[in-house]
């Protein structure tokens, strides 16, 4: 009797909890259906409107909303299959092979990824500058150094769990070691490049400070850039602000609804000593 209480005490302290995490998405999403007379004044608190409109997506559609949502996606996009690829040959190294200060080095990757935006972002204005890439996709460059050293860290533990007498067998067997790395080493440690590659795919298309930076022409900006400029003179289109943060919502949304599981194995993988 005591153990269904304290079951049912805890289904609904979770139940409460999770209610107070999605509250704030759910009222930006009503608060995208209301006209801009009932965002502000007395009928702000009200939960549900009784003049929904869908005027704000519109508007937000004749602006420069879909433009920013194409760039997000080939920027993200492209950040997404380079780090992969460069965390996937950087994590086997440094998950197979034996020298000094490996676990240093592992320490100094995931430390790059701690340093304040704000700090690295003028020397890499500069940078830019010089080399005239601003207003352009070469900001996939910096953003790869900001996901590059998390993703790095997942996959050494998923290369690390991975038999080395699979790899000794397929020597014994004649293959390279470039073709044992794609054909075995590759698929066992899936659950992990899936992993990094939603993690960092989700980094890229959050990501706010490089591109407003590096990326000034409105022809560039990426989705959170382009929700920033969403006001007027002296007014801020609220209405716009939340159509357009549903919006881009949505794509991340979909992303972990659909590889949840792949995310959940790829972060637990090698919590737990078998």
């Amino acid at each position: 009797m005591v153990n269904k209480k304290a079951e049912k005490l805890f289904v609904t302290a979770i139940v409460l909890y999770l209610l107070i995490i999605i509250f704030p998405f759910i009222w930006v999403g009503l608060t995208s259906l209301k006209p801009e007379s009932e965002i502000w004044g007395s009928e702000a608190l009200k939960i549900f409107s009784n003049n929904s409109t869908v005027e704000h997506y519109q508007e937000l559609f004749r602006g420069n909303i879909l433009n920013a949502l194409k760039n997000s996606f080939i920027i993200s996009s492209i950040t997404t299959i380079y780090v992969t690829l460069v965390a996937s040959c950087c994590a086997y190294a440094i998950a197979r092979l034996k020298f000094v200060g490996k676990n240093i080095l592992l320490a100094i990757i995931l430390a790059t990824s701690m340093f304040p935006q704000m700090i690295v972002v003028g020397p890499i204005y500069n940078v830019f500058v010089k080399l005239g890439w601003t207003n352009s996709y070469f900001i996939t460059l910096p953003y790869s150094m900001i996901t590059l050293p998390v993703a790095i860290f997942i996959l050494v533990t998923h290369f690390a769990k991975v038999p080395k007498e699979m790899e000794e067998s397929a020597k014994v067997d004649g293959a390279s070691a470039i073709r044992t790395f794609i054909k075995i080493i590759l698929p066992l440690a899936l659950p992990g490049i899936f992993t990094a590659a939603i993690i960092t795919f989700i980094g890229a298309w959050n990501e706010f400070l490089l591109s407003l930076t590096l990326n000034s022409n409105s022809a560039f900006h990426t989705a959170p850039v382009a929700i920033s400029f969403l006001r007027g003179q002296f007014t801020i289109f609220w209405g716009q602000v939340t159509a357009a943060t549903v919006i881009v919502t949505i794509p991340t949304l979909i992303i972990v609804i659909l590889f949840q599981k792949q995310i959940i194995s790829g972060l637990t993988s090698g919590a737990v000593k078998e």
